[in-house]
């Protein structure tokens, strides 16, 4: 029986940067009636409110649901009826420049510049810098075709580790790469939720699309969660479905 689930967010529990399905969301819904749920992705508050928090059907039990953005170095918490941080973890000024400098030669280094890109490639989350190589608002059908093998965003992070040489760095979502202190991923934030709920490791499981060397979800797996990698939100929809029977069960 496992207290605690924690799933990705984009290409887990939605297509890249869309909102829950409803199908999704009564889902949770019905998971959070039987655990606790936390949801840990790169992107920023405002991408979860949309995503996530605005998605769920009211009857959601929302106190048991935690929401981790920019890789968990963030927590929102619903506390006395609204979201709330319990806390966040920002990069001072040098750094952040640093970091979009380096996305910039990489990419010339590398050759993997897009004939076409939109809206900002570079996205400053405070406690998490990401590159989303074809733009912040780039259609879904363009970032699945750009590298769905993950063969360019390798070549990039490569280039990258070499520019910075104390942050950490992954590849998330369908293009992008997220770069946050060094020490700090996925299993960075799931050790500050166990400080936060006071649920330990071993009773709780992930739910990821990229548990797989490099990918961002990954250091759940290397942390020793019990971690179940699906191909898309369908998949997901049934791991779900069968967590919620067993702990009925």
């Amino acid at each position: 029986m496992k207290q605690l689930v924690a799933f990705d967010l984009d290409g887990t529990l939605a297509e890249s940067k869309q909102p829950l399905k409803d199908e999704m969301g009564e889902a949770l819904a019905d998971l959070l009636g039987v655990a606790q749920v936390a949801v840990i992705s790169g992107g920023d508050w405002p991408q979860f409110e949309k995503q996530v928090a605005s998605r769920l059907p009211d009857r959601a039990d929302r106190s048991k649901l935690w929401l981790m953005p920019t890789t968990g170095t963030k927590l929102y918490a619903f506390k006395d009826g609204a979201w709330s941080a319990v806390y966040a973890e920002l990069f001072d000024d040098a750094t952040r420049a640093k970091i979009k400098t380096a996305f910039d030669e990489a990419l010339e280094a590398t050759g993997f510049v897009p004939e076409q890109t939109w809206g900002e490639r570079v996205e400053d989350r405070g406690s998490q810098i990401t590159f989303s190589a074809l733009g912040q608002q780039a259609p879904l059908e363009a970032k699945e075709k750009w590298d769905p093998d993950h063969a360019k965003r390798k070549v990039i992070k490569a280039d990258l580790e070499k520019r910075l040489p104390g942050l950490s760095i992954n590849m998330g979502g369908a293009t992008s790469i997220d770069i946050t202190q060094k020490g700090v991923d996925k299993a960075y934030g799931l050790k500050k939720l166990r400080d936060a709920s006071g649920i330990s490791l071993d009773a709780m499981m992930f739910v990821g699309d990229a548990i797989f060397p490099g990918g961002n979800d990954y250091p759940a797996k290397e942390l020793g969660l019990d971690t179940v990698r699906v191909r898309d939100p369908d998949e997901t929809l049934s791991v779900i479905a069968t967590v919620v029977t067993c702990q009925h069960a």
